[in-house]
């Protein structure tokens, strides 16, 4: 391993459609895999990081506002596979705090050293009276004895470029709560081909 820091490691894959992506910061970019999540057609991205604190010397792209429930080091992964049939995503944890029920969102902005950078939750119909699995993808999940878990959530409907932008973790499940990490995603509406 190199000299850098594995808590500003940060890689993106995309699926489908046509060329890799390249974030800013520290980063690995790899080509169109094929691969077919439920969705069906096998368009999608998978983006994979490493926890590190919001008081980092260059921001990370998954910010821990907790280092008890949120280890620096701890890792995350978040596939979005878009198909005919709808999207899904699916999250995955590892060494996050043993035994807790997280809350967990998609968000409509990037992550940053504020908690609430993040934004609202994407809400597929904007509406402060739709606070629900239904209209918003919420990915609540308990970790097990290693702090692991993973859990998706799949709609009939896509995630419109620019309008989804992150992973948020909350203290508690349900529709709110105390933010305590963040993981920066750039979701996309891929049944068309097109981030």
């Amino acid at each position: 391993m190199t000299g850098r820091s594995p808590a500003r490691k940060h890689a993106v894959r995309i699926v489908g459609g046509a060329a890799a992506l390249l974030l800013a910061g520290p980063a690995a970019a790899y080509a169109e895999d094929g691969s077919a999540g439920r969705g069906g057609d096998g368009r999608g991205l998978t983006v994979d990081g490493r926890f590190a604190p919001a008081s980092a010397s260059v921001p990370p792209g998954a910010v821990s506002y907790d280092a008890e429930l949120v280890p620096a080091g701890s890792r995350i992964r978040v596939e979005q596979r878009s198909g005919a049939k709808g999207t899904t995503v699916t999250l995955k944890v590892r060494g996050l705090k043993p035994g807790h029920a997280f809350g967990v969102h998609v968000h409509e902005k990037p992550c940053g050293v504020d908690p609430q950078a993040a934004g609202a939750h994407y809400q597929h119909v904007k509406d402060p009276k739709l606070v629900n699995p239904d209209n918003e993808v919420w990915l609540d999940l308990t970790t097990d004895r290693n702090g692991d878990a993973w859990t998706s959530s799949h709609h009939s409907w896509g995630l419109p470029e620019g309008a989804a932008n992150s992973v948020v973790l909350h203290r508690e499940q349900g529709g709110a709560g105390e933010r305590v990490g963040c993981f920066t995603v750039p979701f996309g509406d891929f049944r068309t081909g097109v981030k």
